[in-house]
């Protein structure tokens, strides 16, 4: 009789959790995004459980490889920003990337020098993704998770890699400059 109880009273708990899921749902679903759209509130929830369940992965390879010998430097950190804000951008707004977010946006047009804007595709799932993989400022919780993982892990590669990155960013920053300077002696 009293596991029976307790099965009922876990069934009951589990329908006041859906049926309040469903509520929350319902209420955040009625508001429109600036496409017009319903918002994506199941595939925001998987690429939730997705980073999450990542960035437990990172944790327990770190503590798994032993004790860290200190908090990353500042000229890591330097480094790992320049380089997670420049490879977010090639990620999310480059042409030559565009075929790995094809999956997840439609071209919508140019958006800058070498650059394009995309939009979400349509499904719950596809539109998350699609928001992610099409926006900077989205993916930099990404990438900078596994810089700094990287660090732990593999800090001499990282730091080459990052390298990289950062000698791409500030090529692009005098690039841009040089644009403008013709521009303005034009």
């Amino acid at each position: 009789m009293r596991v029976r109880d307790e099965a009922e009273g876990s069934v009951r708990a589990g329908e006041r959790v859906c049926g309040w899921w469903a509520r929350v749902h319902a209420e955040y679903e009625q508001g429109a995004d600036e496409a017009g759209g319903a918002r994506p509130l199941r595939g925001y929830t998987v690429l939730l459980g997705a980073y999450a369940a990542s960035a437990a992965a990172l944790v327990a390879a770190v503590r798994r490889r032993g004790p860290l010998a200190g908090r990353p430097d500042l000229t890591d950190l330097a480094l790992v920003s320049t380089a997670t804000f420049q490879l977010s951008r090639t990620l999310t707004k480059s042409s030559v990337t565009a075929p790995l977010r094809a999956p997840f946006t439609t071209y919508q047009g140019t958006a800058g020098p070498g650059e394009i804007l995309e939009a979400p595709r349509p499904g719950p799932v596809r539109h998350a993704v699609g928001e992610l993989v099409s926006c900077p400022l989205c993916m930099t919780q990404w990438v900078g998770t596994a810089g700094l993982a990287g660090l732990a892990l593999l800090p001499r590669t990282t730091r080459w890699t990052a390298a990289a990155m950062t000698a791409v960013a500030a090529a692009n920053a005098l690039h841009l400059a040089y644009a403008r300077a013709q521009q303005a002696a034009e």
